[in-house]
């Protein structure tokens, strides 16, 4: 599973480099984030997110207690629902498209070629949400029967295909008379099917079968509702953010949506492979642990959570803010992608890493309210986010622009974590007493130091290449030389005074990258 998620996050830089080697940062690119930001906030808000939060303890309790039967009965049910609910909204949404690219992108409206690729790309990614659905529904119940990674690397064919699609699909699409960013939708409407189809063999090899059978008033069909209403109001904050971002940045001129597009996928990759290793690592703990009604020792594993969580990924963001303009460069800077472009992105990187850490630390500390059966101040945190985040975007993007919409978000996911912490102490009692503050401090200074570090060394380096080889200075192979002689320096300086400090995440940490990347049986490091 490890490998997998890892493989799947890069295909999706590497989808990605794509775009920005064929499209760069402009008129079309800005279309298709706009299209395809419509079917990809259902998705993560709904299909991915509390679909699968309300599936997936729905399916194991019925398997648990009524067996397969009636499980794989549940699975058809769901299915089936899904298409008629999802295959309804679709058609809304393609009939709907021209309204909702206007309330989306206001701007847009004024550029009537730009316009009308956008609504072209919403209709033809618009059945991306079912099959999207349905494969997260499959993701569920493999994962349930303890297979891991198929369902894994599922997510790596979307990327996949739309990779493919650049090289393939958008060249046949200027055939037809239509802009080559066309066949980037069409990768992505196969690329969610393809998802969903590579599930199947392992589904049936289980024993499920498809079956047309639809109750909506079955008892486990009518749980899975309940759940989801609230599961999607509580995990809706980041995602709905970003989408005030999207419609927000329309105004700031062509290239804001791409360079905030393309610098959130470069955020992902940490916040996708650690902060999601540390809440994976941590729910199976603290769920255990609140099942047996022993808070004392949940409220010390999300001790060890929050502390392992800050020092990877405050060491991120302190990396991201040292070499973001070199990493862009070497991710991005190909094709038709400039060096503007990779200014602008860089910045906007910076402004996002603002909540790198808390946007993470929501992820491990929300699961723990619905371990103990509160589900209202996940939502309340998510609400009150939200809230912030537009306050916060209308006030900076006077100020600072396009990128003022990243760091509003970035600020609205401390406000989340903020909450969430709060009610966590009130709930488990305080978390003074494992000297967490103490603990932070100390992460604080440490990776400070091999950031500042890390950031020195890339400047000698690049002035060292510039002056002994000049012909080469500022190109892909200098910055990337410059990039890994500077992480590499980070690092080990990291390490360094993380051992003069006393640091025992930096033993968690090494633990933790080992158990997700190499898993030969690794203890988990949050094991209590």
């Amino acid at each position: 599973m490890g490998v997998a998620t890892f493989l799947s996050r890069i295909a999706g830089l590497l989808r990605e480099q794509t775009f920005a080697y064929l499209f760069g940062a402009g008129i079309w690119t800005d279309a298709f984030n706009v299209a395809f930001r419509i079917p990809n906030l259902l998705r993560d808000l709904f299909a991915e997110g509390a679909m699968s939060a309300a599936f997936v303890p729905t399916f194991n309790g019925v398997l648990q207690k009524d067996g397969y039967q009636k499980a794989f009965k549940l699975t058809n049910l769901t299915f089936s629902a899904l298409l008629l609910v999802v295959g309804t909204l679709t058609i809304i949404g393609i009939a709907a498209s021209p309204l909702i690219v206007s309330a989306i992108a206001p701007e847009f409206v004024s550029n009537p070629e730009k316009f009308e690729i956008t609504v072209t790309m919403t209709r033809i990614m618009f059945p991306f949400l079912i099959a999207i659905s349905w494969a997260a529904i499959a993701m569920g119940i493999l994962n349930s029967l303890g297979e891991f990674f198929i369902p894994a690397i599922a997510p790596a064919f979307l990327n996949f295909s739309m990779i493919l699609a650049g090289w393939l699909i958008c060249p046949l699409a200027v055939d037809f008379d239509m802009p080559a960013i066309t066949g980037m939708a069409i990768g992505a409407m196969i690329g969610g099917i393809i998802q969903f189809l590579v599930q199947v063999p392992a589904l049936y090899k289980h024993g499920f079968k498809f079956k047309w059978q639809l109750n909506l008033k079955d008892p486990g069909i009518r749980k899975i509702v309940k759940l989801i209403i609230p599961g999607t109001i509580g995990l809706a904050a980041t995602q709905v953010n970003i989408a005030i971002s999207t419609i927000l940045a329309t105004s700031q001129g062509d290239g804001a949506v791409s360079w905030l597009s393309y610098a959130f996928r470069v955020m992902q990759l940490p916040l996708g492979l650690f902060g999601v290793a540390v809440a994976q690592a941590t729910l199976p703990v603290i769920s255990r642990q609140a099942a047996e009604n022993r808070h004392a020792d949940m409220a010390e594993t999300l001790n060890h959570s929050i502390r392992l969580t800050t020092f990877i990924n405050l060491f991120a963001c302190f990396a991201i803010m040292a070499l973001a303009e070199p990493v862009i460069r070497i991710l991005f800077q190909h094709g038709r992608f400039t060096v503007a472009d990779t200014v602008a992105t860089a910045l906007a990187l910076r402004a996002y890493s603002v909540g790198l850490l808390f946007f993470c630390l929501v992820k491990v500390m929300g699961p723990a309210f619905y371990a103990l059966d509160d589900t209202r101040v996940p939502v309340a945190a998510s609400i009150t986010a939200v809230v912030v985040n537009i306050i916060l975007n209308l006030a900076l993007i006077k100020s600072c622009g396009y990128w003022g919409l990243a760091l509003g978000t970035g600020i609205a996911a401390i406000f989340n974590a903020g909450i969430l912490f709060f009610m966590l102490s009130k709930k488990l009692g305080s978390f003074s007493q494992f000297g967490l503050g103490k603990s932070v401090a100390k992460i604080v200074l440490g990776t400070g130091i091999s950031a500042a570090f890390m950031f020195s060394v890339n400047h000698f380096a690049t002035n060292q290449f510039a002056a002994f080889w000049p012909e080469r200075a500022g190109g892909v192979l200098a910055t990337l030389l410059s990039l890994i002689i500077a992480l590499a320096a980070g690092t080990i300086m990291l390490f360094v005074v993380s051992h003069l400090l006393k640091l025992e995440e930096a033993g968690q940490a090494k633990a933790l990258i080992a158990r997700k990347f190499f898993r030969k049986k690794a203890e988990n490091p949050l094991k209590n």
